[in-house]
């Protein structure tokens, strides 16, 4: 195993030194090993470097926010180990990864494999509150179930040490890296930019997958120009893992066709040995800008003067895409210009200034709105609240604490609102 360099990702290289170099990236709440199965015959022919999400697997606990921060991360551990380019398959969470670098560093990625994946995974709502269920339950309710999500049944059930493998997985992972992969993921959408990828593409998924399955890839195969479909049968979430020869033959016949990490002056390619300085290739002229932002960057791309779709952007992740779409489809004509002044001035002004953060906003919200007696929106604020990071204690103090200032009555009325929240917001679903 390879030492984990400072400020990098933590790593496994399997193979021979001078092969092509495929990586493989693993789904939120596992670890290198759930590809333990592939390596022994994908590294005959390649050198197979497997890496943890931050958090997972004993990895440094130095929480991503969003999945372009976890792609440059990784390319920054290719570039310190003089690998240019590369074959990428990744699972789930790591799908997200392979398409984030197909499009912004497309001269990189010379192939690309994605299991169990989608160009928007769920809801920015389901993230979030998984989110708020980790920051109060810990990650005990979601190991718990992950078996259920990640395997069939039948499997599950013949294979009781691999079933308690994946809880103890998930239970091991630092919960503050866990939430910060639910919030990228809830930022992930690159379902207007797939067809602007443009390295040959295996979609593979589990023909009993749940979470993210057929549908997802036949979206993904739709709009990636040379994409082709596998659906491995009697396979859920972690194909891999379940039907393991199936997934290695699938993913040796597509990274079958040789790539390197560089290429010298014979035209062959070779890969530059860790430690020596790694061989810049620039982009080929013809290839594309890059095609989209990281999601968690993309606020930076309004315009100054377009303080409404910055507002709304703030508004859904604060609040929630549902109570936001809600509200929306609620306002008529008579009630539209009134949601736009919110939206702009409220979310676009005041909640997108620099001088508070999120949490510290939604404190001040609480407390604003128990002085005033605004229970309906009381309800509105503490799911808010929650997924801006509060806790139900730190809640409960907020409200103690209005109870001096603002009045016992006030204070219980908003006591009897947000503990009803709390229990729907915290509890596993």
């Amino acid at each position: 195993m390879s030492e984990t360099p400072p400020n990098t990702l933590q790593y496994r290289v399997d193979g021979p030194e001078d092969a092509p170099v495929l990586v493989l990236g693993p789904s939120l709440g596992t670890t290198w090993h759930m590809w333990d199965r592939q390596v022994p015959e994908l590294s005959g022919q390649l050198r197979v470097l497997r890496f943890d999400l931050p958090g997972h697997g004993g990895a440094p606990a130095r929480p991503a926010p969003s999945v372009g921060e976890l792609s440059d991360r990784l390319l920054a551990l290719l570039d310190d180990l003089g690998v240019q380019r590369f074959g990428y398959a990744g699972c789930a969470y790591a799908g997200a990864i392979g398409i984030d670098l197909a499009l912004r560093h497309p001269h990189r990625v010379a192939s690309l494999a994605l299991i169990a994946s989608s160009p928007r995974f769920g809801t920015a709502d389901e993230f979030r509150q998984r989110g708020v269920v980790v920051r109060t339950n810990g990650l005990d309710p979601i190991a718990r179930s992950s078996p259920e999500r990640w395997f069939t049944p039948g499997f599950a059930a013949a294979q009781p040490a691999i079933t308690e493998w994946a809880v103890q997985m998930v239970r091991t992972t630092d919960p503050g890296c866990y939430i910060a992969a639910c919030e990228a993921l809830a930022n992930f959408d690159v379902r207007g930019a797939l067809g602007r990828i443009g390295v040959p593409t295996l979609v593979l998924v589990g023909s009993e997958d749940k979470v993210t399955g057929p549908a997802e890839a036949r979206t993904l195969v739709a709009g990636i120009p040379d994409a082709r479909l596998a659906v491995v049968p009697g396979a859920s979430h972690l194909a891999p893992v379940e039907q393991p020869a199936a997934v290695t033959d699938l993913l040796v016949r597509h990274f079958a066709t040789p790539w390197g990490g560089s290429v010298d002056s014979t035209g062959q390619h070779r890969l530059v040995p860790p430690g020596a300085a790694p061989a810049v290739i620039p982009p080929p002229a013809t290839a594309p800008v890059a095609a989209i932002a990281p999601a968690a960057q993309q606020s930076g791309g309004f315009r100054p003067g377009d303080r409404y779709d910055v507002g709304l952007k703030v508004r859904r992740e604060v609040l929630g895409d549902a109570h936001v779409d809600r509200v929306l489809a609620d306002a008529d004509e008579f009630a539209e210009d009134f949601q736009r002044f919110v939206t702009r001035y409220s979310w676009g002004e005041v909640w997108d200034r620099p001088g508070l953060d999120r949490r510290m906003r939604s404190t001040i919200a609480l407390t604003a709105l128990v002085a005033g007696g605004h229970t309906e929106e009381i309800a509105t604020h503490t799911r808010a609240a929650l997924r801006n990071g509060l806790t139900p204690r730190e809640i409960k103090e907020v409200l103690l604490q209005t109870a001096v200032y603002c009045g016992v009555p006030a204070a219980n009325r908003a006591f009897r609102v947000a503990q009803r929240i709390i229990q729907e917001e915290t509890t596993p679903q």
